[in-house]
């Protein structure tokens, strides 16, 4: 009996052996399986949350300059930024969302452009121009390309001296009035009959003397003033044949 029990230990040592060797394959296998992959391949799936929204401006006239103008995302509280020579411009790092792109110049009026970037197509944006504020809306393509659509004048040109500019003037076109009137009243009295140049006279004393006047005014509203003389007429004898 004891050479059999001397002997079991041994073969349950075998066993475990054996069965430690059968499992070590699959634990191989697993750990190959959860390898992370390269950092190169982890890089190339994953998706950018920002993008560069590029743009340039231009004025009506080639010819023209345009100096360094400040452009601004959402008032200059996210962005801003500044033309280059040729007029180009571009923001980096924009994160979806709706922008609104104002150009923050003081000589040209340029449109205000509303830009929508969407997580799932940051490389297309979506482009709304308006003319100002209120103004019919109109898609533009990206990158953006805008042009001055009229200048600021903070200041009104000097005119030139024009005759006509002068009879424009209230106290000259009195004084025409007043020249004319003293040339013309001889001519239309001459016309008149006695008694109405007579009055006349009468007229333009009574305007040398105010209070004169005033009381001639007072006499014919109340009706107090001097009855006009009645002609009278001549009394014929009548003869009887």
């Amino acid at each position: 009996m004891m050479p059999r029990l001397v002997h079991i230990p041994f073969i349950l040592s075998v066993l475990i052996s054996i069965l430690c060797l059968a499992t070590q394959p699959h634990t191989a296998a697993a750990a190959k399986n959860n390898v992370p992959p390269p950092a190169s391949a982890a890089s190339s799936t994953t998706i950018p949350t920002t993008t560069s929204i590029h743009g340039r401006l231009s004025l009506p006239d080639p010819s023209s300059s345009l100096n360094s103008t400040r452009i601004t995302l959402n008032d200059g509280s996210t962005h801003n930024t500044y033309t280059q020579p040729d007029g180009s411009f571009v923001f980096h790092r924009v994160p979806p969302g709706v922008h609104l792109l104002d150009v923050q110049s003081r000589e040209h009026h340029f449109s205000q452009v509303k830009i929508q970037l969407l997580e799932e197509s940051l490389d297309s944006p979506k482009c709304i121009e308006y003319i100002y504020p209120g103004a019919p809306k109109q898609a533009i393509p990206h990158p953006l390309e805008l042009t001055a659509h009229a200048s600021y004048q903070y200041y009104e040109p000097r005119q030139g001296f024009s005759i006509f500019s002068i009879l424009k003037n209230p106290m000259l076109l009195m004084m025409i009035v007043s020249v004319g009137g003293m040339v013309l009243m001889p001519k239309m009295m001459e016309g008149l009959d006695p008694d109405q140049k007579e009055q006349m006279q009468k007229q333009m004393a009574m305007q040398q003397d105010p209070s004169k006047m005033l009381t001639q005014m007072f006499q014919d509203m109340t009706g107090t003033g001097e009855e006009p003389e009645v002609p009278q007429i001549e009394k014929k004898p009548f003869y009887q044949q």
